[in-house]
């Protein structure tokens, strides 16, 4: 049997919320639109306690939570919506940072075709950004900065209650892509300095296609965003269409139960992640990333002399992991967060990301030991 450990991609889903989704596909399967009826009474009542529960895990209140299709429409929420106002009041300057996921970084390009400046701060060794960079790439023209909360590829926590302290006295919209740390690294997005917050439910062990942008008031103003779609006025004009509601309620209950049990999940990782480095200890790997400041439940590494496709060819069967980013392994090119990092080309053709989860099953790694030094025997 092969041990899925590629959490960073995407999560298997709780049994709690596949039962309610099911629920809400096949008993109560109302429009949340419907006013004239139950059936449309009661969809509307779970999407609302759906989005009490995603607004609690970030201190927010029910009005202030966008339900969207995932983490990647909630960054080109944020970041193209506020396009207009950034032009109608002669702020086009955007600050980001090199290690942005593509469903940043590729937004920020199409602000830049239009007439916008992003500056794209880059990381340390260690794969965290600095404050004072962030500091001192803010301008008085600067619109809005955009950082990640945990980078999905190193799992590396960002210094976001630095940066936001440092943003205090700026008008700088601040966002978060908080796709990686959402239900996991919860007490950071309770700050009420960061304006929006992009969430996706598929890595809290729940259903895909389905995700949040928050977005908050500032001094009882809304940030001025303007919708990308148009037609039926949805979640307070800001994303058109018929809700999913049985997604949605499956994003609920998975944030209720990432906020109750996140001290217990992230022990059973921390667990699982001394096993990993103690079996991997003879090959002496190279971690990708500070390990005192990265989440529990992933290591990026590369082990010298092995090359990552090579590496996964053997391991297939075993165990499923990845050399980097789901959205873009595809059409794999080397990883555009190590290469900011400035790793070693040969540490950077050779890493490997392990992701796992309370859910995850034991792995057998005397196996996974055996086959990585059949490998090496070959080279």
């Amino acid at each position: 049997m092969t041990i899925y450990l590629d959490c960073n991609a995407t999560t298997p889903m709780e049994p709690k919320v596949r039962d309610a989704v099911f629920k809400y596909m096949t008993e109560e399967f109302g429009n949340a639109g419907s006013r004239t009826h139950e059936f449309g009474t009661r969809a509307k009542q779970a999407v609302q306690n759906a989005r009490d529960k995603v607004a609690e895990m970030v201190a927010a209140s029910r009005e202030e939570v966008i339900f969207t299709s995932g983490a990647t429409e909630s960054n080109n929420l944020a970041l193209l919506g506020l396009r207009e106002y950034g032009e109608q009041n002669a702020k086009r300057h955007i600050v980001s940072t090199q290690i942005e996921h593509k469903a940043v970084l590729e937004p920020l390009a199409v602000l830049e075709k239009s007439g916008f400046e992003v500056t794209l701060v880059p990381p340390t060794k260690g794969g965290w950004v600095e404050p004072e960079a962030i500091k001192e790439a803010v301008r008085d023209d600067t619109l809005l900065v955009s950082v990640m909360q945990v980078n999905n590829e190193t799992g590396v926590v960002q210094p976001i209650t630095q940066i936001a302290e440092m943003l205090a006295e700026h008008p700088a919209y601040f966002h978060l892509d908080a796709a990686q740390g959402f239900g996991k690294d919860i007490t950071t997005l309770c700050n009420p300095r960061i304006d929006m917050i992009s969430a996706s439910a598929h890595k809290i062990y729940g259903p895909k296609g389905v995700g949040a942008l928050i977005v908050r008031r500032r001094d009882y103003q809304k940030i001025p965003l303007t919708p990308l779609m148009y037609g039926g006025g949805q979640e307070r004009g800001l994303r058109a269409g018929t809700l999913p509601v049985h997604l949605i309620v499956g994003f609920g209950v998975a944030t209720a139960l990432a906020l109750k049990h996140s001290e217990e999940r992230a022990a059973i990782c921390r667990a699982f992640r001394d096993d990993v480095l103690k079996a991997l200890a003879p090959f002496k790997p190279v971690i990708h990333g500070d390990l005192d400041r990265c989440l529990p439940h992933v290591i990026n590494c590369s082990i010298a002399g092995l090359d990552s496709e090579a590496a996964m060819l053997a391991l297939k069967g075993a165990i499923a992991i990845s050399n980097g980013s789901a959205c873009t392994s595809s059409r794999y090119t080397s990883s555009h967060v190590l290469n900011a990092m400035k790793l070693p080309e040969e540490e950077i053709q050779g890493a490997l990301r392990m992701s796992w989860c309370h859910l995850t099953e034991p792995v057998d790694w005397h196996e996974i030991v055996e086959r990585l030094r059949l490998m090496e025997s070959k080279l």
